[in-house]
């Protein structure tokens, strides 16, 4: 059970990170921006620690914005209804298997505007600041909602934080040069991954002295 908790938290947690870096590299300017706001808060005399994490709202904000575009698991584990019931004017019958679409409420444009843009300031203001990915808001759920949600999902939301804070704080990114335009295709599956896997080129950007253990 503990092995297949944490080999199915690491693939998920591994594709959103994996595509929050692929669209900073599309997006330069949030990239710069997150480690600008990594540099004040951190410095570049040591590597960031896990609670240096609430110190860093738009660097929060670009997960959030990751779990909402690139959700790991875009189809929710199914529910069978135990009785029949209405929802929003819908009839489902006792029994019926639902399946709930996570990857379409984050692109709802009745929810989100502009929701095909990847934009981390959406959730630094307005209603939308308050909104957590820990299945009580029902806009953004990647890792489910009620009493079946994801059992890793507070594994899964500190190794996203810590894991791609790491990389962002840590090394510059670059794309190599003979790639004009990078593929954001998606590969549906258990995971939602990039249908043609990340390729960068990183540099150190702390002082030498942070990379020792």
């Amino acid at each position: 059970m503990e092995q297949n908790l944490f080999t199915a938290g690491t693939d998920t947690s591994s594709s959103i990170i994996e595509w929050s870096l692929a669209e900073m590299l599309k997006n330069p300017s949030i990239m710069k921006k997150a480690q600008e706001e990594m540099d004040q808060v951190i410095g570049r005399e040591r590597r960031l620690k896990e609670s240096d994490i609430p110190n860093l709202p738009y660097f929060q904000a670009i997960c959030k914005e990751t779990y909402r575009k690139h959700p790991s698991t875009p189809l929710n584990l199914p529910r069978i209804s135990n009785q029949p019931c209405q929802v929003n004017g819908f009839y489902i019958p006792k029994n019926t298997r639902l399946s709930v679409n996570i990857w379409a409420i984050g692109r709802d444009p009745q929810v989100w505007e502009r929701p095909l843009e990847f934009k981390p300031e959406r959730f630094l203001s307005g209603k939308n600041k308050r909104i957590e990915p820990r299945g009580n808001d029902f806009e953004l759920i990647p890792f489910g909602a009620g009493r079946r949600i994801c059992a890793g999902t507070r594994m899964g939301i500190v190794l996203v934080h810590y894991i791609l804070g790491t990389l962002l704080h840590s090394f510059d990114w670059k794309l190599p040069h003979e790639v004009g335009d990078l593929n954001m295709e998606e590969t549906f599956g258990l995971a939602l991954q990039k249908k043609v896997p990340l390729a960068a080129f990183v540099t150190p950007r702390l002082n030498p002295i942070a990379y020792i253990p």
